[in-house]
């Protein structure tokens, strides 16, 4: 099954859509690895047509869904190591990839291929955590260090993070420092936020930035998040305004949310963004 109104085929599109169902590192309460599934399966409740933008799935996109790669349960080396090899392949064939996850730490997996392809790549990071430890338990690759190890590829002043609320004293004076650039607890300077014209940006999107009243189904609620119409609007900016050339939404944990709403939105948010992409 595909998300509904990705039926181009893989020569025809310019997007491609692929599932990373990995969430072996998860620090609280696991199940993003079934994210992707239901995204697919509950986009079907949603139209193809979106009257924010005027835009329509089946008419002014052009995106083929590549399903979920078969990842090896409880080996991040291994898992990274197939999300960077299909990432590579998208961009090889001058394609944009969409990942979906799973947890956070399958973005280091596409972003190590976006920056063999893009050495001046940067990264738009909304989330509400920092995701910046150096180690969590001892362990270098979990979600909770995914933006550090990014940070390890990419270095100083290429990161922007907005929406974040949670993490260690050790990470909020990471960022004082001024290794990554942080809007703590709202996207309020996003407006201003600007890059040399066709520099490569990477966005990854967890969606737990989003407040747990509106977003429940994921392994590790803060309040004080932002609202969807206000993440929407967010995004529409970025990929109209940037060269967006890989991106990624992770940790919908579909189970977390008896209600189907979070499955729902992060349906309406992948929606929203396919047709704000113009490529």
């Amino acid at each position: 099954m595909n998300f509904i109104g990705a039926d181009k085929t893989f020569d025809e599109a310019g997007v491609v859509i692929f599932g990373a169902p990995y969430d072996s590192t998860t620090s609280f309460r696991p199940g993003t690895r079934f994210g992707p599934a239901a995204i697919r399966s509950e986009s079907f409740g949603i139209e193809t047509y979106s009257p924010y933008l005027d835009r329509d799935l089946e008419t002014d996109a052009n995106v083929h869904d590549a399903g979920d790669l078969e990842l090896p349960f409880g080996a991040p080396d291994r898992a990274l190591d197939m999300i960077e090899a299909k990432a590579a392949e998208i961009l090889d064939a001058r394609k944009t990839p969409f990942l979906l996850g799973g947890e956070h730490l399958v973005t280091l997996g596409a972003v190590r291929a976006a920056v063999k392809r893009y050495p001046d790549l940067c990264i738009l990071h909304f989330d509400a955590h920092a995701d910046l430890r150096e180690d969590y338990l001892g362990v270098r690759l979990s979600h909770a260090c995914v933006m550090r190890r990014c940070h390890d590829l990419l270095g100083d002043g290429r990161i922007w993070q907005f929406g974040i609320r949670s993490g260690t004293h050790e990470e909020f004076q990471f960022m004082r420092e001024g290794h990554v650039t942080t809007e703590p607890f709202s996207l309020k300077t996003l407006p201003s936020i600007s890059f040399p014209l066709g520099t490569p940006v990477y966005l990854t999107v967890d969606l737990d930035v989003l407040d747990p009243s509106e977003f429940p189904g994921t392994g590790t609620q803060e309040a004080g998040g932002v609202r969807f119409a206000e993440l929407r609007c967010a995004l529409v900016d970025i990929l109209s305004r940037f060269n967006v050339v890989a991106m990624d939404n992770v940790e919908l944990s579909p189970a977390l949310d008896a209600s189907g709403r979070s499955t729902a939105l992060a349906c309406k948010i992948l929606r929203e963004q396919l047709l704000a992409f113009r490529r």
